[in-house]
């Protein structure tokens, strides 16, 4: 069932949505050659609980951290471990928090020192289709406008989307309806309302969007070991438009 969430719940989630945000800019501030994705992940644990929050993705299903830190093949949800970060490395870090019963979700990936023009690239095109996704969006549009404008921006930079994983409605719980695909037809899908509130995250591939999940059960992987990149904001539709409410740009 879709939620169209009142004003103190929206309130709760721009709370929750600033945490998320910030966590998000605490792990990019820290992120180094040399360090481990285990010790990214205490930054971001270490921020949301100062916050008097509570990390989304902890025990969730069983996952074992406080983000999803996933590096150069590494699609979505990788596990933090001894994993040492290195130059030239690109790292999606994905993060939730919750406050006052209420989930904020976003991500994003970022270069460890320099890296290649190739993935630079690749992290600039995932940003701006999600952009351009949102610059489609008013009252009464459907799910399926956002999803074409998504892949119509990664297809025409030459890139691929990944189809088995989607962004979805997200409020008192962490993933709600309606699911929200990163490719699709205009005019189709559920109908947007002011005061809903979704999670639009583009997972975009160099080459062949062909995936497999790892050993760890979690983990999700290009098969042809390509780059991958991810980036995710939860946001408020409004009348005028989106209000991003998890900010970290």
């Amino acid at each position: 069932m879709i939620t169209v969430k009142s004003q103190a719940q929206i309130e709760a989630m721009r709370e929750s949505g600033r945490i998320a945000g910030g966590a998000l800019l605490a792990a990019k501030a820290a992120l180094k050659a040399g360090m481990t994705t285990a010790e990214l992940d205490k930054v971001v644990y270490d921020y949301i609980v100062s916050q008097g929050a509570t990390p989304s993705f902890l025990g969730y299903s069983g996952f074992p951290a406080s983000a999803c830190i996933s590096v150069n093949d590494e699609v979505i949800h990788g596990i933090p471990d001894d994993r040492v970060l290195k130059e030239g490395d690109i790292v999606s870090i994905d993060v939730g928090a919750c406050k006052g019963g209420f989930h904020g979700d976003c991500a994003d990936t970022f270069p460890v020192g320099n890296i290649s023009d190739e993935a630079q690239r690749l992290i600039t095109v995932t940003r701006r289709s999600f952009y351009d996704g949102i610059a489609v969006y008013e009252p009464g549009k459907r799910v399926g406008d956002i999803s074409a404008a998504i892949q119509a921006s990664i297809e025409k930079a030459g890139y691929s989307v990944v189809r088995e994983y989607v962004g979805h409605g997200i409020g008192s719980h962490l993933h709600e309806d309606p699911d929200v695909p990163n490719y699709g037809k205009p005019g189709r899908g559920p109908r947007l309302y002011a005061n809903m509130t979704i999670a639009i995250e583009p997972m975009v591939c160099l080459k062949a969007r062909d995936i497999y999940v790892g050993k760890n059960n979690w983990t999700v992987k290009t098969r042809d070991g390509s780059l991958s990149a991810h980036y995710e904001n939860t946001v408020l539709l409004t009348e005028t438009g989106v209000e991003i409410l998890t900010p970290h740009d």
